[in-house]
């Protein structure tokens, strides 16, 4: 099912050019603007990419640990909460989708790391 012309050209104007390129696998920062009562600040996410969803609204899913307890966020690649992306680490990986961490604590959840050119 293919999109309009109109739509097609309404999703370039919103497409962000800022951000660095990444792929599963990686290990992000990612700082999110957080908004309380009517002030804002920056939390900064650190986790690993699990997926990335290409498409018309793209989109990426980061895991992380918190206290033993995996938490994921999907964050929409256009999304203006996001202020700024950092690749920490990059690590190899032979999925496009990394499900299989879920199961995984602690040493065995480790990941390869390789070098890439950023």
């Amino acid at each position: 099912m293919s999109s309009s012309p109109i739509i097609t050209r309404m999703l370039a104007k919103v497409q962000r050019t800022d951000l660095p390129s990444f792929a599963v696998g990686d290990t992000l920062k990612v700082h999110v603007k957080i908004k309380e009562g009517d002030k804002e600040r920056t939390q900064i996410f650190e986790g690993i990419v699990i997926k990335k969803a290409n498409g018309q609204q793209p989109s990426f899913t980061i895991r992380k640990m918190s206290f033993g307890q995996g938490v994921e966020r999907i964050f929409p690649l256009g999304s203006r909460i996001i202020e700024k992306l950092e690749v920490v680490r990059s690590a190899k990986v032979r999925r496009a989708k990394l499900y299989y961490l879920r199961a995984l604590r602690g040493k065995a959840a480790r990941l390869k790391e390789v070098d890439r050119v950023k």
